[in-house]
């Protein structure tokens, strides 16, 4: 802001601080300030409309027919004045009558005034009124006496809010909040919930913005400027251990923020006009969401998106209000809003309170959206505008099947939905009931139905379900949500508390998978740089690098053990010395171990995740050295098809039940039951049924899937008659229809076979 602009807003706001303080009622206040405004920018008119029941209200004005005060009204986007509030823009026009937009109101007797200007009242970052100055000669306003207009519409916000004038609907974060919206999204977590919005990070809404005190605010500002840049330094020198690629780039243009001599100015001149330091930054913010409206080049907007992420950092700093809604406590049923979360964040919640997640990003492969799948927590990802369409506490309808949230729904809304909630409630308790019923085909064929798992509490669902086991528990949450690289003992304490708790049960242990998009920040790697980083440095490929950390888990695992069977699985193996190195290496720690009298597991168990298609080429090989085979359809099937799951534009594009999938899984059975070694599924495709029950079909009979699925799945496979579908499948894919979904769906309601 130029040095001209700042004397003017300061001019303004040294008369309008008197105003404020003044015991007259909040008309006489407004009358004032239009007197005052008009004054200092040399306007003939000065007008103030405020938003009420939707429609903008002039509530005073110096310069208009007085008669049209609280009897003009204009709706959002009508005339200048209505398009000013639903643009959220400022308007400054030399001839407000060849302004397309332009309503003439002949009760104001605005006629004879041609030059226009009107700033948007903002709160909340919602438009709750207009500011506007006219004057009779065709001139446009400087830029100077925009932007002190703007500062003063600050102002005015906190005036007409401590006097009971905003419109409450006015100042929530949705243009139409009495109206239920439908908002779709990308499918992460399955699942329905209900519950109040809770913004992880709740908006900071800033009460006083006029000082008392000029240098105490630049020192509060300076002071927070310091604390965001230590910040930001240790974020960078974190990277340096471990993140380095996109992320560094990241954090190299937030330290560009950071540092910028001109932000930092530009706050320091809204001070100067008078402003606090939260309304200085905000004043800011608003320039910079105004600019971020009129970027058309998608990088340099990203790039505004950062500068916006950065000035709520600060904000939050200057005002102290640095906690989130997980360290404030959940009060009740909630659905939890946020731009994106960390899977340590999420466990953070109160698991009896948090319903479901809404994401502004988010992605398939993302480890938050494994640590909810783990939790049983939905998850909606990729909702745009979530803030602007969601408020706080707004009653949310969560559908995750659907790709769908309801918010603010009517009651027949509510009625649909709570119907088919019920149904699912039903249904799960149709299937809790089959808990103690075996996994058995109509024709006596056994069927293993084991879990995933990943965090301690996970074990309580093989109870809960009656699965036979833990078909994979993956190692690597402990290391996900851990700020330092967790201990040995720490690991060998879950482990042993793991299969203390399963019990009789069997539990198959995969080592740490982590790299590529699982970036641990304490663990310097260069996976993150990869450009396909689940084709990159991860899973085994990485442990085998960094063998202190593999002989740590070896070990853990081996201690945890002792005087039972451990399974071991090693993830993403792509040729048979991978698998022997692996197994080599906890052979030597099972000796070292042997060697100093430790107990030691009756026998420990290796497999092997096919997740890599080149490893289906050595099956001949790698089959004498297994004990179990465990296909990981997640990755495997993003592989043969060159899809990326986390593109929502591919996500939708590949099938599982392809004849190239269902074919590849096939070349499998028969090699792995000469060798008689185990083969299994443990990927999602596992856990839906009509999947399930071609890869039966196939000859698979050990699943492992979610605790979720557990249910659906039982019910399909006592339901289905083993010798017929793998008699049928065969011939499907030797002349594979168009639509082979289409056909097993077909031949499964023709066999009466229960699907969900």
């Amino acid at each position: 802001m130029a040095a001209s602009a700042t004397a003017s807003a300061r001019e303004i706001l040294v008369r309008l601080h008197d105003v404020m303080a003044a015991r007259t009622t909040a008309q006489a206040k407004l009358n004032h300030v239009v007197q005052i405004i008009g004054e200092a920018t040399a306007s003939e008119v000065c007008s103030i409309y405020l938003l009420r029941d939707g429609v903008l209200e002039l509530f005073a004005t110096q310069g208009l027919d007085q008669a049209a005060v609280h009897v003009t009204r204009l709706a959002l986007g009508e005339g200048l004045v209505g398009t000013i509030a639903q643009d959220n823009e400022p308007l400054n026009l030399d001839e407000a009558a060849s302004h397309p937009d332009f309503a003439y109101r002949p009760e104001t007797g605005e006629d004879k005034f041609h030059s226009f200007a009107g700033v948007p009242i903002i709160r909340r970052e919602r438009a709750v009124g207009v500011l506007c100055v006219q004057h009779a000669d065709p001139r446009r306003y400087a830029d100077v006496e925009i932007e002190a207009l703007q500062t003063v519409a600050m102002v005015l916000a906190e005036l007409i809010a401590n006097a009971d004038l905003i419109d409450d609907a006015a100042t929530t974060t949705r243009p139409t909040p009495q109206t239920a919206s439908r908002i779709t999204g990308l499918k992460l977590v399955d699942g329905m919930a209900r519950g109040l919005a809770v913004f992880h990070q709740p908006r900071i809404t800033i009460d006083h913005t006029m000082a008392e005190d000029t240098e105490a605010e630049r020192h509060r500002v300076y002071a927070a400027f310091d604390r965001m840049r230590e910040q930001i330094e240790r974020m960078a020198a974190q990277a340096e251990f471990g993140m380095g690629g996109e992320h560094e780039e990241v954090l190299q243009t937030y330290k560009m923020f950071a540092y910028d001599e001109g932000w930092s100015r530009r706050i320091n001149e809204a001070i100067d006009s008078g402003l606090t330091a939260e309304a200085a930054i905000e004043r800011v913010q608003q320039r910079t969401r105004s600019r971020m409206r009129q970027i058309d080049d998608p990088l340099l907007a990203e790039r505004m998106h950062d500068l916006e992420d950065l000035s709520n950092r600060l904000l939050r700093i200057v005002s102290g209000q640095m906690g989130t809604a997980a360290q404030m406590g959940l009060r009740h049923d909630a659905i939890l809003i946020a731009r994106n979360l960390g899977p340590a964040e999420l466990l953070e919640y109160d698991r009896r309170r948090l319903k479901g997640v809404i994401l502004e990003e988010g992605s398939l492969t993302a480890h938050v959206t494994i640590v909810a799948r783990a939790m049983g927590v939905p998850v909606l990802g990729r909702v745009r505008d979530v803030r602007r369409l969601i408020g706080e506490g707004d009653l949310l309808l969560l559908d995750v099947t659907a790709g769908t949230v309801f918010a603010r729904p009517t009651s027949a809304i509510e009625e649909g939905f709570e119907a088919k909630l019920l149904m699912s409630q039903r249904r799960r308790a149709s299937f809790a009931a089959l808990r103690d019923q075996p996994p058995v085909t109509r024709d006596g064929r056994r069927i293993t139905v084991m879990v995933n798992a990943g965090l301690r509490d996970d074990v309580a669902a093989l109870d809960l379900t009656g699965a036979d086991g833990i078909g994979l528990f993956r190692t690597e949450f402990q290391f996900l949500v851990s700020a330092t690289l967790p201990q040995r003992e720490r690991q060998q304490r879950l482990y042993r508390d793991v299969m203390e708790a399963a019990g009789a049960r069997p539990v198959i242990f995969r080592t740490v998978d982590i790299g590529g998009d699982k970036v641990l920040p304490y663990l310097r790697d260069d996976s993150s740089a990869d450009e396909n980083p689940a084709m990159g440095w991860r899973a085994l490929r990485l442990a085998l690098e960094r063998g202190g950390l593999m002989k740590a888990q070896a070990r853990a695992l081996i201690e945890a053990a002792a005087g039972r069977t451990l399974n071991v699985m090693f993830p993403m193996v792509s040729e048979p010395w991978e698998f022997d190195e692996a197994r080599g290496l906890f052979e030597a720690q099972r000796a070292w171990l042997a060697d100093r009298g430790r107990k030691l597991p009756l026998e420990i168990r290796y497999g092997a995740m096919l997740e890599v298609p080149a490893l289906a080429e050595m099956l001949d090989i790698m089959l004498p050295r297994l004990d179990f085979l465990s296909v990981g359809t997640n990755d495997l099937t993003q592989f043969l098809f060159a899809a990326d799951r986390a593109n929502p534009k591919l996500a939708e594009r590949y099938d599982w039940l392809s004849p190239a999938i269902l074919r590849f899984l096939h070349r499998l059975v028969g090699p792995a039951r000469e060798h008689g070694v185990d083969l299994g599924v443990c990927g999602e495709m596992g856990g839906r049924t009509l999947e399930a029950m071609a890869l039966i079909g196939l000859g698979i009979e050990r699943l492992s899937i979610t605790p979720a699925a557990v249910g659906p799945i039982k019910a399909m496979i006592r339901s289905l008659d083993h010798a017929a579908i793998t008699q049928a499948l065969p011939g499907m894919l030797a002349n594979p229809p168009r639509d082979l979904r289409g056909v097993l769906a077909e031949w499964a309601r023709d066999h009466n076979v229960e699907l969900s």
